[in-house]
């Protein structure tokens, strides 16, 4: 299994670069399948996030649009997949960070009631407390 970094997940996304975007191709085709998927991990996708977001102005609709085919693709694993897809329900349809969606999902995974912020949005979503 070889793990995938973010600017690897990025250029094969957006493909703005056709030298790397052959490169990526090549490597996903050589070196991922179904039997031994590119491991996609939740440092990358949300790096992969804010860089969608900030860098290449996707909106919010495009940004889970991505990431849920990323979910669906059997060539990579993505690290705690029902997580992420838990969080980018919460992401849909709350004005939160990706991030912060799925830092409550995992630590509802992991037995937390709730999960202490500071960040007024987030303290309005199912599975925050804002500290007062």
């Amino acid at each position: 299994m070889i793990g995938l970094d973010t600017n690897v997940l990025i250029r094969h996304l957006v493909e703005d670069d056709p030298l790397q975007t052959r490169q990526v191709a090549k490597l996903l085709a050589d070196r991922c399948s179904e039997a031994e998927p590119g491991f996609v991990n939740r440092i990358v996708l949300c790096e992969a996030v804010w860089t969608l977001d900030r860098t290449y102005g996707y909106g919010r609709a495009d940004i889970v649009r991505v990431l849920e085919a990323l979910i669906f693709t059997r060539e990579l694993l993505i690290e705690d997949r029902e997580h992420v897809a838990a969080a980018l329900k919460t992401y849909r349809t709350h004005k939160i960070d990706f991030s912060d969606a799925l830092i409550v999902e995992i630590n509802r995974a992991r037995g937390c009631k709730a999960t202490a912020t500071f960040d007024r949005r987030a303290s309005r979503v199912s599975g925050f407390v804002g500290v007062n």
